[in-house]
């Protein structure tokens, strides 16, 4: 598939980014005002989705934050760039579902001319799993979850049984019988795909991003299924542990081959190259 990013839109917006990086530094928006040397008044419109922070404004912060000030500049301007994504060795249905206020994404893998397929993570549940659903997937030969909230796990075990999925996995045993744990370095393969977990902790305790490749192609990108643990242009909370969400981050960049494609749980698809170029966390 051809990614159209613009579409979709970003995860996180300026607000955002910077109130993660407070959190992270452990400063409050006075103590990183009067470091930066910006206007507390300015930088609270910022983080109020008020922005109107200039490049010498944004260029104080991210020294101070430790952000990719570029990155920063082009998600205040609304111009984060976002790659187009082609090459993969297999069809990428993303089903973009809404929960709350926000929006969450579930992922379908399949050959391009089969009747089934894989599928990572399961949205707020089958009802809305189903009204983005592609009408040639007929069948799951697995389901994979990257961690256990309500707006990715929702009706674990009914998607399965809907779907006749003979195998679920997730990062953690919750006790459920409809899926079982799959632990770092664990892999599944079914001849056509490959799908292997590495356990990323931080935003959650358990949580497992999913390394895909195609079983039979010498040839062809591979996709990483983040969760929510890297978006396009910013990354998870650290609602778990700011250190080993770091720690996670940093093994991704360490073995990963740049041209990976990344598929979050929220916002649009990128590639780990462009995000270690723009994104603010990943200076």
């Amino acid at each position: 598939m051809k990614n159209s990013p613009m579409q979709v839109p970003l995860e996180d917006e300026l607000g955002d980014v910077l109130d993660k990086a407070l959190s992270r530094a452990g400063l409050s928006p006075d103590q990183a005002a009067a470091r930066s040397g910006v206007e507390v008044s300015r930088l609270r419109d910022a983080l109020d989705w008020r922005s109107e922070l200039d490049c010498r404004e944004l260029g104080a912060l991210a020294a101070l934050l430790g952000l990719n000030e570029v990155g920063l500049c082009a998600l205040a301007s609304g111009s984060y760039p976002l790659p187009e994504i082609a090459g993969l060795p297999f069809c990428l249905h993303p089903l973009r579902m809404p929960h709350g206020i926000g929006v969450a994404n579930a992922y379908i893998i399949s050959e391009c001319c089969g009747s089934g397929g894989i599928l990572f993570d399961t949205g707020p549940g089958l009802e809305a799993l189903l009204a983005g659903w592609p009408s040639r997937i007929q069948k799951l030969d697995a389901v994979f979850l990257t961690h256990v909230e309500p707006e990715h796990a929702g009706g674990l075990c009914e998607v399965t049984r809907h779907f006749r999925a003979e195998h679920a996995f997730s990062p953690a045993p919750t006790g459920s019988p409809c899926h079982r744990e799959m632990v770092d370095a664990q892999s599944w393969e079914n001849g056509r795909f490959r799908v292997t977990a590495l356990s990323t902790p931080g935003h959650a305790a358990a949580h497992n991003c999913y390394l895909v490749e195609s079983a039979g192609a010498r040839r062809g990108r591979s996709l990483l299924i983040s969760g929510d643990l890297l978006f396009a242009g910013s990354v998870g909370c650290p609602l778990h542990c700011a250190e080993r969400l770091n720690a996670s981050l940093g093994r991704l960049l360490s073995s990963l081959p740049e041209d990976t494609v990344i598929a979050p749980g929220h916002g649009p698809l990128t590639t780990l190259a462009n995000e270690r170029r723009y994104n603010p966390f990943l200076r």
